[in-house]
């Protein structure tokens, strides 16, 4: 990443240059067909039954398949080959199911964007019922996700995947003799100290990113993990009178409450009617995979080291709306792969960009108009493509992204060593733009 200077043992890298945007909401929204933005609940149901028809044959073709798993119809050299094939046939079900459910969970939060239909009152139902079903407090996070829209790297004022800074891990404080404020030069002896305290040893750069796709979600939704750190300790989508709800919210978070205690009677009585295998198989694996698809998917559109985060005074909504990026799901593992993984997710990991310059275009007019306000925004030279969305992404992005300082109005990630691949470029003036209503 960079040269070392062995007389003053100074390590100095060569950065790469962001420039910040000075562009209006306006502009960008003007860029996109009018006819983007229509929303019809018709063909987003279709999407719906879709989804739920694709997950109905993988169930319905697996239970097919295992019965050809068997000794009179298939001879295998040992007997435990059936039970781990049949382990095997239920686990690539498990995987598929649980990426097209990621779809019907898009579906939920197009709902609480309002891009379902042109109705509130059906956006709300459909929404409350799609995510219920999948565990999700429905209008509990879709009032903190509104305000991550608002707010998107912004950072006290962001929901989720706000960055530590250096104090909040209780790092050695900046030095300006032996250190760079953003991070193209850093002494040995500071590299030394802050990869003594964040670096991972290849068993923990894989252990601490597997454990937060497996548990991240439930995790922000129930302890605010990952979240606004000016909220208190153990801060929960579940209760109303948490900060990041107004009074007004009281009954929504309650009905929210209610909908995941249905979805939770509803499991504990299938376990007790179907049994516990049965249920795990069918449902709860999927369901785990479901998060873990969420938690990755979002991880990545809003954290990489080209990423800039942003203090008060540097805060615009277009700004924030662009420190996003755009990712081919499952691309790593070829067209054909990624291909699957945007038709199985409604295409939320490929026009992330625009959905935060306007989240209520449903996903089918999304890939029409990222087309356009790419095509908009390519002067600028903002970086709104990263790499394939997979589990190789996440674990270079864990190793790359550590923290950022606590002095600057825009900041981007350092790795271990105390080094950041970009530095901000300012333009002369800014342009004041908060661009979104937070509460709907």
């Amino acid at each position: 990443m960079g040269r070392k200077n062995d007389d003053e043992k100074v390590t100095v890298v060569e950065q790469g240059v962001y420039p910040v945007p000075d562009i209006p909401i306006k502009d960008l929204l003007d860029a996109i067909p009018s006819h983007c933005f229509k929303r019809s609940a018709l063909k987003s149901s279709v999407y719906i039954f879709w989804d739920l028809f694709v997950i109905w044959g993988l169930y319905q073709a697996t239970i097919y398949v295992e019965t050809l798993i068997d000794p009179s119809v298939i001879s295998l050299p040992n007997p435990h080959l059936y039970t781990a094939a049949r382990i095997s046939l239920w686990a690539l079900y498990g995987f598929w199911a649980g990426l097209f459910a990621t779809g019907i969970w898009v579906i939920g939060h197009e709902c609480g964007h309002q891009a379902f239909s042109e109705s509130k009152t059906i956006n709300n139902s459909v929404g409350w019922v799609l995510h219920s079903a999948l565990g999700v407090p429905y209008h509990s996070w879709r009032i903190t996700h509104a305000k991550h829209h608002a707010s998107t790297g912004h950072m006290t004022q962001d929901q989720v995947f706000v960055p530590s800074t250096r104090s909040d891990l209780g790092l050695p404080p900046f030095d300006p003799t032996r250190e760079d404020l953003l991070g193209a030069r850093v002494t040995e002896e500071v590299k030394k100290e802050l990869w003594e305290a964040l670096g991972d040893s290849p068993i923990g750069a894989i252990l601490s990113p597997a454990s937060y796709l497996l548990g991240g979600w439930p995790m922000y939704i129930t302890r605010n993990a990952s979240g606004q750190r000016r909220y208190p300790k153990g801060t929960s989508h579940f209760t109303p009178n948490a900060p990041m709800f107004s009074p007004n919210h009281f009954g929504q978070v309650i009905m929210s409450g209610v909908g995941v205690a249905i979805w939770l009677a509803v499991i504990a009585t299938s376990i007790y009617f179907k049994g516990f295998t049965t249920v795990w198989k069918v449902y709860l694996v999927p369901y785990l995979w479901v998060n873990h698809w969420l938690v990755l998917i979002t991880f990545l559109q809003h954290t990489d080291p080209l990423l800039p985060h942003y203090r008060a005074s540097e805060f615009t909504f277009a700004r924030g709306a662009l420190a996003t990026l755009d990712r081919h799901l499952l691309g790593d593992l070829g067209s054909v792969m990624a291909w699957l993984g945007a038709h199985a997710t409604n295409g939320i990991s490929e026009t992330h960009v625009l959905h935060h310059v306007s989240s209520n275009i449903p996903h089918y007019n999304a890939w029409e108009a990222s087309a356009a306000l790419k095509k908009r925004l390519a002067p600028a030279g903002i970086p709104m493509d990263g790499g394939a969305g997979g589990w190789a992404e996440v674990y270079r992005v864990f190793k790359e992204c550590k923290f950022v300082e606590d002095e600057g109005d825009v900041v981007f990630f350092k790795n271990a060593y105390g080094l950041a691949k970009m530095k901000p470029a300012l333009p002369e003036s800014s342009a004041s733009d908060s661009g979104i209503e937070v509460e709907k």
